[in-house]
């Protein structure tokens, strides 16, 4: 037995070993930070809501479907890259929302009370359209739009 193994008690572990380690940590740590969602504070119609935000592409797939409701959150804001037609679709939907179609700060369209669809699947799902482009679509429960009295034209405000 060499000198080092002995004082260490055995051998070290090869560059390879390490190698995968780092690589299985950042694989876990990619997994979990997954299940992260960022989350904001906007303004709507000086109402103030505390939002998750869906900016990633796995994120913005995923939405809202298979929750039970918001867990303590006034709604979810889809943040896209661009401005334009931005289509919503009630996948795995639990409950029913009202869709609110943003761009330049304004409301451009709102569809209320959108139904859940259950037993549908990917290209049975009705497909929601605003009337004009928006960057942003905020889902809140049914009915918050008509209890607030949101209206197109609104201005909302976005703080990070």
């Amino acid at each position: 037995m060499s000198k080092s193994e002995n004082e260490t008690g055995g051998k070290k572990p090869s560059w390879q070993v390490v190698f995968v380690l780092i690589i299985i940590a950042l694989a876990i740590g990619l997994k979990l930070y997954s299940y992260y969602w960022p989350k904001a504070e906007i303004k709507v119609s000086g109402e103030l809501l505390k939002v998750l935000v869906a900016k990633d592409y796995k994120h913005l797939v995923k939405g809202l479907s298979g929750r039970k409701d918001l867990g303590g959150y006034d709604g979810m804001l889809f943040v896209f890259g661009n401005s334009s037609q931005h289509t919503m679709v009630m996948r795995d939907m639990e409950f029913s929302i009202d869709i609110i179609w943003i761009d330049k700060g304004q409301i451009v369209d709102i569809a209320p009370s959108v139904p859940v669809e259950p037993g549908k699947t990917e290209g049975e799902y009705f497909p929601y359209l605003a009337r004009s482009a928006s960057s942003h679509v905020l889902e809140v429960p049914a009915g918050t739009a008509v209890r607030q009295g949101w209206k197109i034209g609104d201005k909302v405000d976005f703080y990070p």
